[in-house]
């Protein structure tokens, strides 16, 4: 709870920070940017997560992750990672700015691209403290970061309009980052080290995730891709900035998620006893109730909120606020289930359920999105999330940990959203999109 509590509380004040930020760099750049921002954007978050080495999670769950031979070679595994990482983007620059007819990607890509070598720097710190759900410095370090990047990046675009201002933004957060946490966060001073046992751990440990987050990359960040391809720049930016308000309530839940579900179901198995499956379902239903209310005033008042915040040029983000909206909530039926698997070391059947859920997205959107144009992406994600749930209950009841009450109840709850903003916004978003 005492970790929760931070994590909601750090992510409450960076997520008002970043969208009282928003709404100035609305103002003082235009909508074209926010598209061109969202595609480096999308390129480096690929990169990162195609190369995915499953540290984080191998350092929560692995007996050895308070080694300090264990955490250095891990740490020297990253650097490598992030020099290769950087090398790739800098190659891939020329051939965005083509695909996507944008020349000035040529020159945004590298110079945002070393932010991935500067984050490599940050020490494993980070991940010991989340190991021991000790997050209280953890969170006031990364809200020290983002206060300072925002600021740089407020002034920037003050001074020069450009988009130049989101990318150096962005180096300077991850500059930052790595600064802070190892001079506020206790723990070993990483060094150059590679021990073979704990990189062969590492390895097993991490091919499988690898791939996980191949498939989740694609689950993640294929919608703007795609869309990407058939809309303009300035209909990205609106889709991306609809998005970003929509996205708040499952950020925070694949946060809390990602930070505490391991160590939790490492510490109680749910199948070893029945009390300890009642303690998961306590946690199931907070996090859950907690989300839906969350999501329901964005799906309900995401047009009213946008039309307030925003000036006339972002209107349609708020529409897509509200489907987006709607389309997130089947993903919070299950959003633990595949914590469990990690926990238990089952990787592979983290990523088969992952490249599953990969595979039906794309199919979906190269289908719907040239149909339907925008509301195509929401539709999409949605259905994936549906049609995904069956195997999603296959993997948690392999570990003990499905509990259909539960999933009925929250689905329960989500139709009856659904049915009401229906009610309240059908015509209006029929309007706005042309349906």
């Amino acid at each position: 709870m005492r970790s929760s509590a931070f994590t909601i509380m750090g992510f409450g004040a960076q997520q008002a920070i970043r969208f009282g930020s928003n709404l100035i760099l609305a103002r003082l750049l235009f909508p074209e940017a926010f598209g061109t921002m969202a595609l480096v954007t999308v390129l480096l978050i690929g990169l990162t997560m195609l190369s995915d080495l499953g540290i984080q999670p191998a350092i929560q769950s692995s007996k050895r992750g308070d080694d300090p031979a264990f955490l250095n070679t891990a740490w020297t595994l990253n650097i490598v990672r992030a020099v290769v990482l950087f090398l790739a983007a800098s190659a891939l620059a020329w051939p965005m700015a083509w695909f996507y007819q944008e020349p000035i990607l040529f020159q945004l890509i590298p110079v945002a691209a070393t932010s991935i070598l500067l984050l490599a720097l940050e020490p494993t710190r980070a991940e010991t403290a989340s190991r021991h759900m000790a997050l209280g410095r953890v969170t006031l370090m990364e809200m020290s970061a983002q206060v300072i990047s925002i600021t740089v990046m407020l002034i920037l675009a003050w001074i020069t309009g450009s988009i130049w201002a989101l990318v150096i933004g962005n180096v300077v957060a991850a500059g930052a980052r790595a600064g802070l946490a190892w001079v506020m966060l206790p723990g070993i001073s990483n060094r150059l080290h590679l021990e073979r046992a704990s990189a062969s751990e590492l390895v097993r440990y991490g091919r499988w995730i690898f791939f996980s987050t191949v498939a989740g990359f694609i689950v993640l960040q294929s919608d703007k891709l795609i869309l990407g391809h058939y809309l303009t720049l300035e209909e990205l930016g609106l889709y991306n900035i609809g998005f970003f308000l929509a996205g708040f309530p499952l950020m925070l839940g694949q946060l809390l998620v990602q930070r505490l579900m391991i160590p939790i179901y490492r510490a109680s198995p749910p199948r070893d006893s029945a009390e300890n499956f009642a303690r998961l379902r306590r946690i199931r239903f907070m996090l859950s109730l907690f989300l839906i209310g969350g999501v329901a005033p964005l799906a309900l008042g995401g047009i009213y909120i946008v039309d307030f915040l925003y000036d006339a040029r972002y209107a349609t983000s708020g529409a897509v606020t509200t489907i987006v909206s709607l389309a997130l909530l089947p993903q919070m039926l299950g959003l633990t289930y595949d914590q469990v698997a990690l926990a238990s070391g089952d990787s592979r059947g983290f990523f088969a359920l992952n490249a599953a859920r990969a595979v039906m997205l794309v199919i979906l959107l190269v289908i719907l999105v040239p149909m339907m144009g925008l509301p195509g992406a929401p539709l999409a994600m949605a259905s994936t999330a549906l049609l995904s749930y069956p195997l999603q209950v296959r993997l948690a009841r392999r570990h003990g940990a499905w509990d259909p009450l539960h999933d009925a109840i929250m689905a329960a709850l989500a139709a009856g959203l659904l049915g009401l903003v229906l009610l309240l916004h059908g015509a209006q978003l029929a309007q706005v999109f042309a349906l």
